[in-house]
C-alpha cells in the first residue's frame, strides 16, 4: 500500500470521527435549546403573575397539549425545581433569579457548544481539501500506470 493510500484512510478515518464530533455537539445544541425554551417560558410565566392577583383563573398545561383550570392560590411564593427530582418553594423573586440565572448559564453553554462545533467544521472542511487532493494525487497515479501497461502490452 503507498503512502497516499495510507495518507487517504488516515483522513478519511479522521474525517468520520469528526463527523460523528459534528452531530454530538449538534445533539447536546438541541437539548440546551430546549432546556432554553423551557426556561424562558417559565420567566415569561412568573413575570406574568406579577400583574395577577390572588384567586386569578388560569389554564395550567399538564402536558400533551392540555390544561386544566385553576386558581391562583398565592403569587408570592412559586415551587422551583432545583435538580435530581427536588423541588423547593421560593419567594417569586428569588424563583426568578434562579431561573434567569440558569438561562445565562444555559447561554453560555451554547456559545462553547456553537464554537466547538464552528472548530469541528472547520476541521471537517480542510479534511475534505486534503481528502480531495490525495484522491486526485492516487487517481492520477492510476491512470498514469494505465498507460504505462497499455504501452508495454503494444
Amino acid at each position: 500500500m503507498s503512502s497516499d493510500e495510507e495518507t487517504f484512510r488516515r483522513l478519511l478515518t479522521e474525517l468520520r470521527l469528526l463527523e460523528s464530533t459534528a452531530d454530538a455537539l449538534q445533539n447536546r445544541i438541541n437539548l440546551v435549546n430546549a432546556a432554553l425554551t423551557e426556561l424562558a417560558f417559565a420567566a415569561t410565566t412568573i413575570e406574568g403573575l406579577e400583574q395577577e392577583t390572588k384567586g386569578t383563573q388560569l389554564l395550567v398545561p399538564i402536558g400533551g397539549g392540555s390544561f386544566i383550570n385553576a386558581q391562583v392560590a398565592t403569587i408570592e411564593d412559586l415551587v422551583v425545581g432545583m435538580g435530581a427530582g427536588v423541588s423547593v418553594e421560593k419567594p417569586r423573586e428569588e424563583a426568578k433569579r434562579i431561573i434567569e440565572k440558569r438561562i445565562a448559564e444555559l447561554q453560555k453553554s451554547m456559545n462553547t457548544l456553537q464554537q466547538q462545533l464552528s472548530q469541528v467544521l472547520e476541521q471537517m472542511r480542510v479534511k475534505r481539501q486534503q481528502l480531495e487532493s490525495v484522491s486526485i494525487e492516487l487517481s492520477s497515479r492510476r491512470q498514469k500506470s494505465g498507460v504505462r501497461k497499455a504501452q508495454i502490452g503494444t
